[in-house]
């Protein structure tokens, strides 16, 4: 191994370190269009986080069992309207369906669903939320119907809401009562006028 040293050593006598640039690089200042440019980007990127607007809460959401009857009707509406309704005599003008999604997807897909069939005038939907069998030591339950029952309680253009019957689904799905849009509102003033 001594001769192998003494061999590198002699062969590199000679030899002297290559000159190096120096390693740091000096950044140029931007341009007025690239400043321009990053200002617009960090505007985009503030607006994009824009707060949340869905009501609904997340947390603190009792289960229910799959037997529950949901209902719930807001005072001023009539007991032959909500009759009606509890029925299922009043067609359902559209439905979402809540099978195999997540608490925060169900959340989003539910406030956008309800305020989109209000906006368009629909009065009475159908919202299937499934009857739940997740296991657990006090038996099953069901954490969509849950959160369903206490997500339409929290939207005031939710007038009511009942338990669909066995043909639609039971107590699995639930049929809802919207308030009107100011546009249908309009609508009935000019009609019985």
């Amino acid at each position: 191994m001594i001769e192998d040293d003494d061999l590198f050593a002699s062969e590199m006598s000679g030899v002297a370190p290559l000159k190096r640039d120096s390693r740091v690089t000096l950044r140029r200042k931007p341009t007025a269009s690239e400043r321009a440019s990053m200002q617009l980007r960090r505007a985009a990127a503030v607006a994009a986080s824009e707060p949340d607007k869905n009501i609904l809460i997340r947390k603190n959401i009792v289960p229910l069992a799959p037997w529950t009857v949901l209902n719930f009707k807001r005072p001023g509406i009539q007991n032959g309207v909500f009759r009606k309704l509890r029925l299922g005599r009043y067609e359902a003008e559209a439905r979402l369906d809540l099978h195999r999604m997540t608490i925060a997807t169900a959340r989003r897909e539910l406030f956008d669903f309800v305020a989109d069939c209000h906006q368009l005038g629909l009065r009475s939907v159908i919202l299937i939320h499934g009857k739940g069998d997740t296991p657990s030591p006090q038996g099953p339950h069901s954490i969509l119907k849950g959160c369903t029952d206490h997500w339409l309680r929290e939207l005031d253009i939710v007038q009511a809401f009942h338990s669909a019957q066995p043909r639609h689904g039971g107590t699995g799905a639930v049929y809802i009562l919207l308030r009107k849009s100011e546009e249908k509102k309009r609508q009935n003033r000019e009609r019985f006028s």
